[in-house]
């Protein structure tokens, strides 16, 4: 069984987006500082009825120092996909969800997040190094 045929995208959408700098203060020190941010990568997901599954990836990007001047900027992107009947085993479902899934919508969220920082006034921004999906899920049970 090929990997498309072990799940199908039904809807992927923005649920959430959201840049906050509260004031002009810190946005110059935010734009002198952003190489300092770094992007996190969370993912969840919540069984709906019918081998449906919602899954919620989530990316901030934020400076994780002490210092008191930050932006935040954050993407909760929403799939929904429906795992197919052959599917049973839990561990291949995780795989699905963590790590098949995301390498199909991340480039979506890539660009949609990329432009709310450029949007945010930081058109400087890029993500260099690509998210390894296969690499962040074997690590997960190391």
């Amino acid at each position: 069984m090929t990997k498309t045929e072990n799940y199908k995208i039904l809807t992927k959408y923005i649920k959430d987006m959201s840049s906050e700098t509260p004031d002009i203060e810190t946005y110059l020190f935010v734009k002198k500082n952003i190489a300092k941010y770094q992007l996190n990568i969370d993912i969840t997901s919540k069984p709906l009825k019918d081998k449906l599954v919602e899954i919620s990836t989530t990316l901030k990007y934020e400076d994780k120092s002490l210092e008191n001047k930050k932006s935040f900027f954050e993407i909760i992107f929403s799939t929904v996909i429906k795992v197919s009947d052959e599917i049973k085993e839990k561990k291949e479902i995780e795989k699905i969800i963590l790590c098949d899934v995301q390498k199909d919508i991340y480039p979506n969220i890539e660009t949609s997040f990329l432009n709310l920082l450029h949007n945010s006034g930081y058109p400087e921004v890029k993500f260099e190094k690509k998210i390894d999906f296969e690499k962040l899920y074997s690590q997960r049970f190391n």
